[in-house]
């Protein structure tokens, strides 16, 4: 079926990546990282000029091993110092609903034709989003959400937060042998809900944390919440020295609800699906072997200072005073522009030479020699093994990995996720990964690239690279461990 973007003010989909950014959006630490790249570039050259002025004047060949051994020392010395500061992902958890809260598409819009508030076009309307989306028929809603009407009160949002958090603390806790006691940062991120006490206070509550843990709870972040808790994390790990940092992301989906008529937020029943993840990460080196991951690259940026922007998705009233989410088409152009800034920035610091030199020149031959010709879009394969993507939905996935130049394998663990679990919001970027893990896809220095994408709109990067091997037992484990076995689905993808 055709998506519904035209029709309606769906994101589904997104304009081809054609990496360009503003000189104005260059950050210091952006040129900082362009200003080291050269300054090793120098040291090369320098290096390789003395040792040909050696072999120029005949020296002895003692001279020659001084020189080298001198190198040899300062390299090392180099790589130890510039091994401070690194921040490991030691494991990560994802939640397995209960099969009790499974929704195919018939049990969704059949409980949806008994709500009084969604007339026949408001239903038709569902049914189109569904089939175009790219969900299959096992994702999962809250229970709350079961009922009819849905509850929507604060209460079952509580208790959906019980649900949803601490089974994947318990199993994150019980898979790196961690007390809560060890703890020392604590993030919580859900955009939707904002009880009080905080979600991090529920947490500190019941695992009985110390005092003196550092706790923030993020709210209001959108899909790349998580993602931006990750970095949130690694610069608090800059500051605080030996310590555990536990990153928690989900949605609570029962004070979403929508229960209107406006077809701009109805979307939302349709995409959003049960989901949540907790993360450990750490600056401890004797963590290090144990780890799975080193963050690699971080990158966040934003387009909130511009009006139109900003207001492409926003919580407000309808027309009958019912809260939910319109999402209007400026999203689109939106979100390609500040996937734009992000994409060039990462680039800028983690493709090999040989890629920014094409995309150079393409520009400049663009610009100056002919304004007909195709800018060059770097061949991101080459510096990265494996992509986590955003998923908002099928054709945003597509759209995004072509703008890539990504193939089928390198979407098909967005696609995949999106097929079992729905898009489960900031969560759903380590449901990809896992599902790579699962496949067992994933080998020592592979670097793996997560993209989160939220209202702001915000985009985020994280690199992440692989620095152990993940052994079998883990594989078999997590969200995937019942139905990995099913997947790739073909059909998914077409």
């Amino acid at each position: 079926m055709e998506p519904p973007s035209k029709q309606s003010h769906d994101p589904l989909l997104l304009n081809t990546i054609e990496p360009d950014i503003p000189s104005t959006l260059l950050s210091n630490k952006q040129l900082h990282s362009a200003f080291l790249e050269l300054q090793r570039l120098l040291v090369l050259v320098l290096v390789a000029s003395i040792e040909a002025l050696l072999v120029l004047q005949n020296k002895e060949p003692i001279f020659h091993f001084i020189y080298i051994f001198c190198l040899i020392i300062f390299f090392i010395l180099n790589h130890c110092f510039s091994n401070s500061g690194q921040v490991y992902l030691v494991d990560f958890s994802c939640l397995k609903p209960p099969s009790s809260c499974k929704v195919p598409f018939s049990t969704f819009l059949g409980n949806a034709s008994k709500i009084e508030s969604f007339d026949a076009q408001s239903l038709a309307f569902m049914a189109k989003v569904l089939t175009s989306s790219g969900q299959g028929q096992e994702t999962y809603l809250p229970p709350a959400l079961h009922h009819i009407p849905p509850k929507s009160h604060h209460q079952e949002s509580i208790k959906e937060v019980h649900m949803v958090l601490f089974p994947i603390m318990d199993d994150l806790l019980a898979k790196t042998k961690l007390s809560p006691q060890e703890i020392d940062i604590l993030i919580v991120n859900c955009s939707g809900f904002c009880p009080s006490p905080s979600l991090c206070s529920i947490l500190i509550n019941k695992y009985s944390m110390r005092s003196d843990i550092k706790s923030y709870n993020l709210s209001g972040m959108g899909c790349s919440a998580s993602a931006l808790a990750i970095d949130l994390a690694q610069n608090l790990l800059q500051v605080h020295y030996k310590s555990y940092a536990i990153v928690l992301s989900t949605e609570i989906l029962s004070t979403g609800w929508y229960a209107g008529h406006e077809q701009p937020k109805l979307i939302l029943n349709c995409l959003f699906r049960m989901g949540s993840a907790a993360i450990l990460l750490t600056n401890k080196k004797q963590d290090m072997k144990s780890s799975k991951y080193q963050l690699f690259r971080t990158l966040r940026t934003q387009k909130a200072f511009d009006d139109r922007a900003y207001l492409s998705t926003i919580r407000e009233e309808d027309s009958n005073g019912k809260l939910g989410v319109t999402i209007k088409r400026d999203i689109l152009e939106a979100c390609g522009e500040i996937l734009r800034w992000n994409v060039t920035v990462i680039g800028s610091s983690i493709l090999p030479f040989s890629e920014k030199f094409r995309h150079g020149v393409s520009k400049i031959r663009k610009r100056f020699i002919d304004k007909s010709a195709e800018i060059y879009v770097p061949n991101f394969k080459s510096a990265i093994e494996h992509f986590c993507l955003p998923m908002s939905g099928r054709q945003l996935v597509k759209e995004l990995g072509k703008g890539l130049k990504l193939g089928d394998g390198e979407m098909e663990a967005a696609l995949m996720t999106l097929h079992r679990f729905g898009n489960q919001s900031s969560s759903s970027l380590w449901y990809e990964l896992a599902y790579l893990e699962a496949k067992q896809r994933l080998k020592k220095g592979d670097k793996v690239w997560q993209v989160g994408m939220g209202t702001g709109p915000k985009c985020t990067s994280l690199v992440w690279k692989c620095i152990r091997p993940i052994n079998d037992d883990e594989a078999m484990k997590g969200p995937w461990a019942d139905s990995i076995h099913r997947y790739p689905i073909v059909a998914v993808d077409q």
